[in-house]
């Protein structure tokens, strides 16, 4: 409850204060104000450019991909445009993996219909 006569509340005997350590005020870089870059975009472009040698690891790269770019532009980590560039390759590596293996199939269909085996 508070004095209606005593607007300020309560305050120490003798006009002494709790001690308060002063604020400190320290300059931060530019860089640091934005959040750390995330280890997803980072896998996502390494797992797409490995997908260069084998397929699979190119798919691993567009699926981190669309979790780091998601984390990105909701805030949580930084490394968008890392993110956008792993997306960037493995799509094309996969669809450069997909099309030799559509003609190839394209190919063994026909093989197997031109040689009438049922």
């Amino acid at each position: 409850m508070t004095n209606p006569h005593d607007p300020y509340g309560q305050q120490q005997p003798y006009g002494l204060q709790p001690y308060q350590p002063p604020q400190q005020y320290y300059a931060q870089p530019y860089g640091a104000l934005r959040p750390p870059d995330q280890g997803m975009a980072v896998a996502s472009l390494v797992c797409s450019l490995i997908g260069l040698v084998m397929c699979f690891p190119a798919i691993l790269g567009i699926v981190f991909g669309h979790i780091a770019l998601s984390k990105a532009k909701r805030g949580q980590a930084g490394g968008q445009g890392m993110a956008q560039a792993g997306l960037v390759v493995g799509y094309v590596v996969t669809g450069l993996w997909l099309v030799p293996l559509i003609l190839w199939f394209v190919f063994v269909v026909l093989a197997i219909g031109a040689a009438g085996v049922s």
